[in-house]
């Protein structure tokens, strides 16, 4: 029998991890299941831009993942049982072998507030936007990535309506004395008041809060006091070395020693991590445990104007920043990019399909390397 693999949501994280285990693994040995409620992958970093009037282009995770070992299950993951490897789908139960959660993350908006983090969420901010008369108010809640892209996307695109954007901590404030500067000259640019508290408004967007899904926490998995799961440094559950987290479900140590943030630079490398290092054990090979580390973050302001802020290994601003229209596309080529690898699943390296297999000599699922177990391979 094949060796089974789940694969839960299918987000930056979870599709690119199901595409890299169809490249790395041969179709003959495994079978790649890879849920997903929505039938289409979502490009979730563009969701302020579908709020606010953008229109986004569908991709059918059937039309991305066809001609590939991929099999798509539609349905709701409501549960895992970590101890019987099994998955609840409602009122269904599917086994794995080796399983990756990729759930992601929601905002915990406050009742009567819009948020962005999903398609049908920025569908109902965006249908509300439109009802709104000019010199109506919009706040938005949060001072990070989300709160600014938000803003300045509505902004723009509405420059009839009062945009007000607050946070306890101030926006953008971690960025570098250069970027601070040119974020606040973008605010002012298109009339964005920084306001000390909230105040009321006829539409509140929240984009702070971010959490976990809570499935994990009831799987009896071992999890972070938010609910992400604690994995090592090959993306691997240290309670269940049969499960393994990446994206916002994962409690992934960065450089610094704390959780990498929730973002989608941090998702994709957990992704390749946690597919390489699946496809290494089974294959007999010893999976490797290289660093996480950040690079930069890249900010959109609007459709012509942006931030590119690099920074250290462990996410700290430098003095190297890029702004404007360039900051801009740069930008777009990113968020291009990430949607394009998921759009072509096979054309990216690596695409050496091993089969799985024991070590001679040793039994069968394993790999005969102290603490490198391979699964149940039959």
């Amino acid at each position: 029998m094949k060796h089974r693999i789940v694969v839960l949501g299918a987000g930056y994280a979870g599709a690119h991890a199901a595409g890299r285990l169809a490249r790395r693994l041969h179709p003959g040995d495994t079978r790649v299941t890879l849920v997903n409620a929505d039938p289409d992958f979502v490009e979730r970093i563009r969701l302020h831009q579908l709020a606010a009037g953008q229109d986004l282009p569908y991709r059918p995770l059937r039309d991305i993942f066809a001609g590939t070992p991929v099999e798509l299950l539609p349905a709701w993951v409501t549960g895992i049982d970590a101890e019987r490897r099994t998955v609840v789908l409602g009122d269904r139960e599917i086994p794995y072998e080796t399983l990756v959660v990729a759930l992601g993350s929601s905002t915990r908006a406050e009742p009567g507030r819009h948020h962005v983090s999903s398609r049908a969420a920025a569908l109902r901010l965006r249908e509300r936007l439109s009802e709104l008369g000019p010199g109506e108010t919009v706040l938005v809640v949060g001072g990070g990535l989300t709160a600014i892209e938000a803003s300045t996307e509505i902004a723009e695109s509405r420059p009839d309506l009062r945009v007000r954007i607050t946070a306890r901590r101030g926006v953008g404030t971690w960025l570098s004395d250069k970027a601070q500067q040119h974020l606040q000259a973008t605010l002012s640019r298109l009339s964005i008041t920084e306001v000390a508290e909230q105040q009321d408004a006829a539409v509140t967007v929240w984009t702070t809060g971010f959490s976990a899904t809570p499935i994990a926490a009831g799987s009896g998995l071992t999890v972070s006091d938010v609910g992400r799961i604690v994995v090592d440094g090959s993306m691997r559950s240290v309670s269940h070395p049969s499960v393994y987290a990446v994206g916002d479900a994962a409690s992934a140590e960065g450089p610094d020693g704390r959780p990498m943030r929730m973002c989608c630079a941090s998702a994709v490398p957990m992704a390749w991590r946690a597919a390489d290092a699946i496809a290494e054990r089974l294959t007999g090979r010893l999976a490797k445990e290289l660093p996480l580390r950040y690079y930069g973050q890249c900010i959109s302001l609007g459709r012509r104007d942006g931030i590119l802020q690099i920074t250290t290994a462990d996410d700290e601003p430098t003095s190297t920043v890029v702004t404007g229209r360039r900051a801009a596309r740069i930008k777009e080529w990113v968020c291009s990019g990430a949607a394009w690898n998921i759009a072509y699943p096979t054309m990216m390296l690596p695409s050496r399909r091993r089969h799985i297999r024991s070590a001679p000599g040793a039994p069968a699922g394993t790999t005969g390397r102290t603490g490198e177990t391979a699964g149940n391979l039959r």
